[in-house]
């Protein structure tokens, strides 16, 4: 099977002032399991980035946020970081939009420097906790978000009803009811279409499924992976941990500052090496002798299987049983996320 990739995509009618990127070689799997050497550049950069505040009354404290910080990532891909709260997650995301400065290391956005005013017509973001002006309406909101990026009514006219519906946000909403009526979830949808708003090469979200339900989290899960789709670079911290599993190519783990692991989740998480089996019938003796963690509930058989599944595919149909699920199985990324939690906080315990 053959994967291919657009490179570039140059738009000369914006500024473009990252069109010579830094080309890294990254090893892409293909679904036939071969690999393919794809040059991508290299849209966000960080060099022992660190960022130290100064507290107490007579500021003669310290506290690092965040501790030298390198990481790299790729035009095109959605790269997830997690962390628990307070680990430095928004610290960094601050860093790289120059909001904030840091202590030492560096940081490159789409190969200027972070904070850099050339590129910021370049960059979407949502926030955490995102501040509107509550008596705009929606519409109103999103074409004075418009106005900022100097962006022509002929072209914001047409591009904020694709977003509203994009988004899943009533047109009829948007153009009558104020900011100050809408729902947390109404926000949180009118936020990611201002993030949206000048189609942004890189966009960052900040907790994007905060406060929202089901619906709402499937809804911006869907957004995220249209812009996936589109080729946009995606970088984001969630707490929620199976929309990162489907949704990311790469992700990071930060812990008290520290970045702990970064790679794909197939390098994090492994190949899985167990099956997760359930079937009907069968000789009790012979299933404990295949499989570990055997429970029965409303008159199935389940647990993991280690042997090999063509001969235990066999041996269940020796014995008249019936097999209904066969499933691999590999460390799930909540499993892994608090072992290297746990891991580290075992190792900062016996320093």
């Amino acid at each position: 099977m053959t994967c291919s990739f657009t490179l570039y995509r140059l738009d000369y009618t914006r500024a473009a002032p990252w069109a010579c990127f830094e080309i890294m070689d990254t090893v892409f799997p293909t679904d036939d399991n071969s690999s393919a050497i794809v040059h991508r550049p290299v849209i966000v950069k960080t060099q022992d980035l660190s960022k130290t505040y100064r507290t107490g009354f007579w500021l003669n404290q310290q506290v690092a946020s965040l501790r030298s910080c390198s990481l790299e990532i790729y035009q095109g891909e959605t790269f997830g970081l997690l962390g628990p709260n307070g680990a430095g997650k928004t610290t960094l995301l601050k860093l790289l939009l120059g909001i904030i400065r840091p202590s030492s290391g560096s940081a490159q956005l789409l190969n200027q420097p972070a904070g850099d005013q050339s590129i910021k017509q370049h960059i979407g973001y949502l926030p955490e906790n995102p501040y509107f002006y509550d008596y705009l309406t929606g519409w109103e909101f999103l074409t004075y978000s418009a106005g900022l990026f100097d962006i022509p009514a002929s072209i914001y006219k047409e591009r904020i009803p694709t977003l509203l519906d994009m988004v899943g946000l009533s047109r009829q909403a948007a153009i009558k009811k104020q900011l100050r009526q809408y729902s947390k979830g109404m926000l949180q949808r009118i936020g990611m279409a201002q993030a949206l708003i000048n189609d942004p090469d890189i966009i960052f979200l900040d907790e994007p499924m905060s406060g929202l339900d089901p619906t709402g989290r499937y809804q911006v899960r869907e957004v995220i992976l249209s812009l996936k789709d589109q080729g946009k670079t995606i970088f984001f911290n969630s707490h929620v941990l199976a929309d990162v599993e489907v949704i990311c190519d790469r992700i990071a783990v930060l812990n008290q500052g520290e970045l702990i692991c970064q790679g794909s989740l197939h390098d994090l998480l492994g190949t899985p090496d167990a099956y997760f089996v359930k079937g009907q019938g069968g000789s009790l003796d012979v299933l404990k002798k295949w499989i570990d963690n055997l429970t029965f509930e409303g008159g199935y058989w389940q647990g993991y299987l280690h042997g090999n599944p063509h001969d235990f595919m066999g041996s269940v149909h020796l014995m008249n049983g019936r097999l209904i699920t066969l499933d691999l199985r590999r460390l799930s990324l909540e499993e892994f996320f608090i072992d290297q939690i746990n891991q580290q906080q075992t190792i900062a315990t016996k320093n």
